[in-house]
Parts: structure tokens; sequence; C-alpha cells
């Protein structure tokens, strides 16, 4: 057992530790960029008073963003304990700062039950996931419906003379939507996953932390959708907005439905959430640049929402990690 003074010191480095990394990595990667001169060339181009406050708007939607996140953590580790909104907030920030050196943002899972005691830390770890799971359930059935428009008026893969027309197209369509369908089943039929921990030997134990998330009711499931739904509207709204912003004239409803798409593949893709954006702006560049010519401004928009949601976050959540208080008596 650690004395209380270890534990304070400890406390203290290990916070230091974290910001002082989580800091190095944040500054290496955005001091990297190339799109980060494009995009602020292209602000001082179409700045002025207007401009400011549509920034601040999309600032201030950032924080609904991560607050309905927030709410999400607070409902899902209900179950284990309850927290404040606050603390929740905070830990949603420190996740984010977790997140973005690892690879699809596991790393989110050990920033969030930071905030938790001792006893809860694991098993929060599967209620976590159930919070992911509603977010990729939404991002996939919208993301469907971008992928349905994007099929019938755009080709992804040249037609030849062995296969029909689409084809290809059509057979990536079926399997995405057998994907979402199952993703939506297992959703509302969490108990299936913990039979498989009680029934496979090598599982078993592991049971005990996700034995928890046999206590999420329909409602509740339901619930965490809706707050997933809303999130992502806020977060599509932002892009569109900064598009808007850039100088990207589409219409918002076939913006949507590209940025639809765009959330999509990121999400199937494997990445580093602080790497991805040379990825996402290619992504963003490919769909987005079917509806507009202003490849700079499609930049622009896709390196803002990336600084503005992911990296500002995580500097807010590095900060934080000063005063995490790692090992705690509970």
């Amino acid at each position: 057992m650690l004395s209380k003074s270890t534990k304070i010191f400890f406390n203290y480095a290990i916070g230091l530790g974290l910001f002082i990394w989580l800091s190095f990595s944040l500054y290496h990667e955005v001091r990297d960029q190339k799109n980060l001169r494009v995009a602020l060339l292209h602000l001082r181009e179409i700045w002025d008073g207007p401009a400011l406050w549509v920034l601040l708007l999309v600032l201030l939607m950032m924080v609904v963003n991560w607050g309905i996140e927030a709410r999400k953590w607070q409902l899902l580790v209900q179950p284990l304990e309850d927290i404040p909104f606050r603390r929740s907030f905070y830990a949603i920030l420190s996740g984010v700062s977790f997140s973005v050196n690892t690879p699809n943002r596991i790393g989110e899972y050990g920033g969030r039950v930071l905030y938790l005691k001792n006893t809860n830390k694991l098993r929060a770890i599967s209620v976590t996931l159930v919070g992911s799971f509603s977010q990729l359930i939404v991002t996939i059935f919208i993301g469907l419906i971008g992928l349905v428009y994007y099929i019938n008026n755009f080709n992804i893969i040249k037609s030849n003379s062995y296969f029909a027309p689409n084809f290809w197209e059509k057979i990536v369509l079926f399997i995405l939507i057998a994907v979402a369908a199952a993703t939506l089943f297992f959703y509302f039929r969490l108990q299936v996953i913990v039979s498989i921990f009680n029934r496979i030997r090598i599982l078993r134990r592991f049971r005990r932390y996700v034995m928890v998330i046999n206590r999420f009711s329909t409602a509740t499931l339901a619930r965490l959708l809706l707050l997933s739904a809303c999130r992502y509207v806020v977060f599509s709204a932002q892009y569109l907005i900064l598009l808007r912003l850039m100088g990207v004239e589409i219409l918002w409803w076939q913006g949507f439905l590209m940025v639809s798409t765009i959330y999509l593949v990121m999400s199937l893709l494997p990445t580093i959430a602080i790497a991805e954006i040379g990825i996402r702006g290619q992504v963003g560049l490919y769909f987005l640049g079917l509806l507009s010519n202003n490849s700079v401004g499609i930049i622009a928009a896709t390196f803002g929402i990336w600084f503005i949601n992911l990296i500002i976050p995580a500097i807010a959540g590095s900060i934080l990690m000063l005063g995490i208080r790692i090992f705690t008596d509970k």
C-alpha cells in the first residue's frame, strides 16, 4: 500500500507527465500541418466582422457537441456511480486528449475512467463502448443515406464489360446495410454480448466487467441513440457552416449528404486521430469536390473542423491532467 504522501506525489508527477506528453504531441502535429497555413491564409482573405461571429458560433457549437457527449457519459456510468455534469465534461475532454495518439481513438476510454472510483474504472470501459456503439449506429445509418445519394449520382468504380453498371457500388451498399442491421440488433440485445462472455471459457474471467451493460433498459438505449443523433447534427452543421464561411457554395442538403458519407468512410478507416487530418482532408476533398471546385475552401474547412472539434478540446483536456488524481482511496 502506498502512503498518503506518496500518492500525492505520484498524482502530481503523473498529471504533469501526461500534460507534457499530450502538449508535445499536439504541438508537434499542429506545427507540421501544411493545411494550417492554407486555412489561415484563406481565413484572412475572407475575414470581416460577420466572419468572426460565425467562427464564434462554431466554437460554441463545439462546446454543445462535447456537452452532449458528456450527458451521454453521465447516463452510461449511472449504473456504476452518479457523477455531476461538470465532472463528466472534464472526463470527456481528458478522453479526447488521450484519444489523439491512439488508433481509432481507443485511448479516450482510459482518459474518461480516470474520473471514476477505482472499483468502477474497468467496468466503465464496457459502458463507454456502448456509448461509442450508439454513435456508430447513427453514423452508419445516416451515412448510408448519403452513400445512396452518391451512388445514384456519381460512379465509385468505373463499369466494365464483366459487370453491370454500379455492381460494386451495390455490393458495398449491401454489406454496409448488413453491418448496420447487425449493429442495431446487438445494440438492443446487449445480453447477447454478456452471454458470449459466459459461454466462452477464455472470456469468463472478464464477464464481471461487462455484466453492467445488462442494466441498460431499452428506453435508456433509445435515449442514448437520440443524444448521438443530436450530436451528429451539431458537428455536421459545424462542418457546413465552416464550408460556407470558407466560400464553398453548395446546397445545404447536398453538403449534408456528402458530409455524412465522409463521416461514414472515416468511421470505417483505421486511423490515429491526431494524424487523421491528412486522410480526412483527402476524403473531404474527394466527396465535396464533386459539388464545388473550391478545393482551398474545402481543405480549410476540413482542417478547421478538425482543429476546433479535436485539438482545442484535447488542449483543454491536457490541462485538466494537471489536477487529475490517478491514485485514490476508493
